[in-house]
């Protein structure tokens, strides 16, 4: 075993354990549904702030990122622009309607109780829908989606530790799920959450470390400019136009219109991400959302500038291209650190991987059981129970993401693309809506997911001009609610009540 696999192989298995002790630490503190899903809505704003980033940026800051950035070069940074501009502008417009909805929107059947614990009671609570029709297509929507988000986490997982160890991608991938799966099992959501305390930390401290290492390593800002446009002008083109092909960068058309549209889109997603709404609704006050902003914002705006810088500096730093693009994070840390030292960088990549693959298995196994089981078993279920059956959800979801990222050819930045875009125009038209417009009915919610889910799943399949898939399906879900809203019934006076209290509680916390 060499001195760089040894290295690895013991900060990998410190890294490992300490989830492991965080889960463990977490366990007596879950003891309900709430807390299982919530950690009964107790987080304050640093790690509500950071678990919102943690659960985000996944192996695709990392890997995904870089390695756009890497293939095509400056033009791919628009994704990193919408991303930061949507990242605010969801905790500024849905972070406090949807902390004090969640928890003022009743259900009458059980007792007028309170507290939406998902999406989808949320919605079926909010317009006070009884068939189960919201509540169900959402919860399928979710679990559509978050099998390919987990797979794509688990693809990230196999080329790490394909390129550290050379392990086999099945292998890679059971090793992996195995140790996310432990945690969560065991925490639920305050594992979930603390463990992305730790992860969002490891993830900016690695990429500052290794964009600080490369630009020594190439003669500074000047020398790592020198070295890209080298390689080709239109690199450093902010239209696009570049891919690279049989062993270098050549020039290629495109319209640079759409590679903005396509990248700023990305941005809009943010509004219908269910693990990272799952934050705001965690939270422990309106009052400590402000607070959460800051944090969050600061560190997604400065992680995704170095993970652009990474990307150029490894078109500049390497003098053959990569096999593998989004390979690019892992091959610097290995050419320009000690082992030791790449071993705490490399596990920075897996706290990426599993700082979102673990909040997405949650927030699945919640549609599977709170907007699953619950609602089929038509009983009510203890506590305990609840939570058991939540934990042995998240094993089986894990299993089926598994299955997908091992035959799966599709890159991580394909996968998070895909379900990106899916999440964002089924639920993020829907959200924003549910909480501004009173007049909002489940008519309405029901037609914009269905409309903005199916034509995120089909675009890809017919896209004719390359345009990404977020901006016709968010259109479509729009025009959608528009449309079959008037076919709706109007808002009842209990609904236009709880209407008017979130929007005075609001108000008043901020």
């Amino acid at each position: 075993m060499t001195d760089s696999v040894l290295a690895s192989a013991v900060t990998f298995a410190v890294y490992f354990a300490v989830m492991v002790g965080i889960g463990l630490w977490t366990y007596r503190r879950t003891t309900s549904a709430s807390d299982f899903y919530l950690g009964g809505r107790s987080l304050n704003s640093w790690v509500s702030g950071l678990s919102a980033n943690a659960s985000d940026f996944s192996g695709w800051l990392l890997l995904g990122l870089p390695g756009a950035i890497y293939l095509s070069g400056l033009g791919e940074a628009w994704i990193a622009v919408g991303l930061a501009i949507g990242f605010y502008a969801s905790w500024r417009v849905v972070a406090p309607r949807l902390r004090v909805y969640t928890e003022r929107a009743t259900d009458a059947r059980r007792g007028g109780e309170s507290d939406s614990l998902t999406l989808s009671s949320f919605l079926e609570n909010r317009f006070g829908e009884r068939r189960g029709l919201l509540r169900g297509v959402s919860a399928l929507l979710i679990l559509v989606f978050y099998l390919f988000y987990v797979a794509s986490g688990l693809v990230a997982m196999s080329v790490l530790f394909d390129q550290v160890f050379g392990l086999p991608g099945t292998a890679a991938v059971v090793l992996g799920a195995s140790v996310i799966v432990l945690y969560t099992f065991l925490g639920g959501f305050l594992a979930v959450s603390f463990t992305d305390v730790v992860q969002a930390a490891m993830m900016w401290a690695a990429l500052l470390a290794v964009a600080a290492t490369a630009l020594v390593a190439l003669g500074g800002l000047g020398g790592a400019v020198d070295g890209v446009a080298s390689r080709g002008d239109a690199l450093l083109s902010p239209l696009g136009g570049t891919a690279l092909a049989d062993g270098e960068w050549t020039s290629t058309e495109t319209l640079g219109v759409l590679v903005i549209v396509s990248g700023l889109a990305w941005g809009i997603g943010y509004f219908g991400q269910p693990h990272i709404l799952a934050r705001f609704m965690g939270i422990r006050s309106v009052a400590h959302i402000p607070r959460a902003r800051v944090v969050s914002v600061a560190w997604a705006v400065t992680a995704m500038a170095l993970a652009v810088l990474v990307g150029f500096l490894g078109i500049a730093y390497f003098d053959r291209p990569l096999d593998n693009p989004e390979s690019v994070f892992l091959s610097l840390i290995q050419a320009l650190t000690n082992p030791w030292v790449a071993g705490f960088l490399l596990s920075a990549v897996l706290a990426a991987v599993m700082s979102t693959a673990d909040s997405q298995l949650l927030v699945a196994a919640a549609a599977l059981t709170e907007d699953g089981y619950r609602v089929l078993a038509r009983r009510e279920v203890s506590p305990a129970a609840m939570v058991w059956i939540s934990r042995f959800a998240v094993v089986g979801v894990a299993v089926a993401a598994g299955v997908l990222a091992v035959t799966s050819q599709d890159s991580v930045l394909d996968l998070v693309g895909y379900a990106w875009a899916g999440f964002g125009a089924a639920f993020g038209p829907v959200i924003v809506l549910a909480l501004y417009w009173r007049r909002m009915n489940w008519a309405g919610a029901l037609a914009g997911m269905v409309a903005g889910g199916t034509v995120a799943l089909v675009w890809p399949g017919v896209d004719p001009i390359g345009l990404y898939a977020m901006v016709p399906a968010v259109l479509a879900s729009v025009a959608a609610i528009l449309v079959c809203n008037p076919l709706g019934p109007q808002a009842t006076e209990q609904l236009a009540a709880d209407f008017r209290r979130v929007e005075q509680e609001v108000a008043g916390g901020l």
